[in-house]
């Protein structure tokens, strides 16, 4: 069993104050993997002390220097990169390819800000006046668990890049992996303070760095309910937030598209990361003329996906993260039936021979409308609803009928009429004929999706503030 018992503050791994622990558990067996010791408010606040202490000398660095930081600390993940796999499949439950995609992007990370300095004017002419944009302070770096390295790496470079130090309330439910990546950070030799790392509760630590005055950043990937819950709380000293909520992402399937290649790319955007994805494109539109042809195309797809063990090469969907998200989805597949969507595939309880880990059905309904909570909540699993539309029109206004707006997908055969569609579409980022990401372009949401960008440029001057100098 991992026993987890130290934090990281100024430079060295040390003994948190706290004594809350916190039981890690395989999601695939549910048996008792390790056990975390959890810092508490004063551990926080030790953090931030260091993180301020280390701010004013780093935010006058050369862009050289942080350019060689960013470098080693790119070089020092991927040496761990197999160990980082493992934990992923271990802790989280990600198939084997799902997890090294996401930890190579964590360690991809530092050098996609590292390009970004080689060019970024942190000092331009405006008017008569010379614009410095210059590092905010200490950074509140607050992660979620469906893609733990990923989200820390991401948020430090950037924070790295501009000049600021940080402060990271990682999610106790990765430990593991957390505590990879630390070490990771701290072999790549950055000056002591930089970046301190608590593992602790979000109302415990994560609130801490809400509302501590020395803080004047927070980025934040989670929920809407606990975003909101930040921004509250951040207004009272005024701190800047990048929220990266959660989404209800749109996939529209054109008349012209070619459905044999859109509806099995469907598939795997619904169920990406066993469907835990912010992005997961979970409602799936489709002209009311073609639902025959669609539901055996989606058949068909969802008979090639492979439930099971996520340490498995064959493995495309592993099981949810806890028994707590297991039920939550067991509850939404339930409500789809009760408010009257009909099971194509899937449904209520686990696949068979599956029975002992957090393992769902892939399930797909159709006959959904957009009043139906399956349509319009979150579920955070592998759970597909299939909506028709009479005209292309209506399948915007559908696409558009919800209070989210973080990514949405488009497939036709004539990309013209695609970037037609995606130009009407309320999201942050839309996806044409595709399911690629693109790492230097901006990332975040429309309405109660988010606030602020994250990824290139655009995340870079989330972490900058605008000082004017006039002569």
């Amino acid at each position: 069993m991992k026993i987890i018992d130290q934090i990281y503050i100024n430079g060295a791994f040390v003994k948190p104050t706290g004594t809350a622990t916190f039981d890690l558990i395989s999601p695939t067996t549910n048996q008792l993997l390790g056990r975390v010791t959890l810092g508490n408010e004063a551990d926080t606040h030790q953090a931030i002390t260091a993180a301020k202490a280390a701010f004013p000398s780093f935010s006058r660095t050369t862009l050289e220097e942080r350019r060689n930081y960013l470098q080693r600390l790119h070089d020092e993940v991927m040496l761990r990169m197999d160990d980082l796999v493992a934990a992923s499949i271990a802790e989280y439950g990600a198939p084997t390819q799902r997890a090294l995609g996401s930890n190579q992007l964590a360690a991809d990370s530092f050098l996609h800000y590292k390009k970004v300095l080689e060019d970024f004017p942190f000092r331009k002419i405006v008017g008569h006046s010379e614009v410095v944009l210059e590092p905010l302070g200490v950074v509140g770096i607050i992660t979620p668990w469906n893609a733990n390295a990923s989200y820390i790496c991401n948020k430090l470079a950037t924070a790295i890049a501009a000049g600021c130090t940080a402060v990271i309330k990682p999610s106790e439910m990765s430990a593991m992996q957390t505590q990879i990546v630390t070490e990771c950070l701290h072999a790549a030799g950055l000056p002591p303070g930089v970046f301190n790392i608590v593992n602790g509760l979000g109302d415990v630590v994560g609130n801490a760095i809400t509302h501590h005055p020395d803080v004047a950043k927070i980025s934040f990937t989670g929920s809407t309910q606990v975003g909101k819950m930040i921004a509250r709380g951040a207004v009272d000293t005024m701190k800047r937030v990048t929220l990266e909520l959660g989404g209800k992402s749109a996939n529209i399937i054109l008349e012209d598209a070619d459905f044999s290649k859109a509806i099995p790319m469907a598939v795997a955007a619904c169920f990406m990361n066993n469907g835990q994805a912010c992005i997961a494109g979970s409602r799936l539109l489709i002209p009311e003329q073609r639902l025959e042809e669609t539901k055996t195309l989606l058949k068909a797809a969802v008979e090639q996906v492979k439930v099971g063990d996520p340490a498995a090469d064959s493995t495309t969907l592993g099981p949810l993260v806890s028994r707590k998200q297991y039920e939550r989805v067991q509850q939404y597949i339930q409500l789809g039936i009760t408010q009257g969507a009909a099971v194509l595939t899937g449904g209520i309880g686990h696949p068979e021979g599956l029975e002992a880990g957090n393992f769902v059905k892939p399930t797909v309904f159709t006959g959904v409308t957009r009043d139906m909570r399956i349509a319009n909540e979150e579920i955070f699993g592998p759970v597909l609803s299939v909506i028709t539309y009479k005209t292309e029109e209506e399948a915007i206004d559908i696409a558009n009928d919800t209070v989210y707006g973080l990514q949405a997908y488009v497939s036709s055969s004539d990309e013209k009429h695609a970037r037609t569609v995606a130009d009407k579409i309320v999201a942050g980022r839309v996806l044409i004929n595709s399911l690629n990401h693109d790492p230097m372009a901006p990332f975040g949401g429309f309405k109660q999706s988010g606030i602020g960008r994250e990824y290139g440029v655009y995340g870079l001057e989330e972490y900058l503030e605008p000082k004017t100098i006039i002569v």
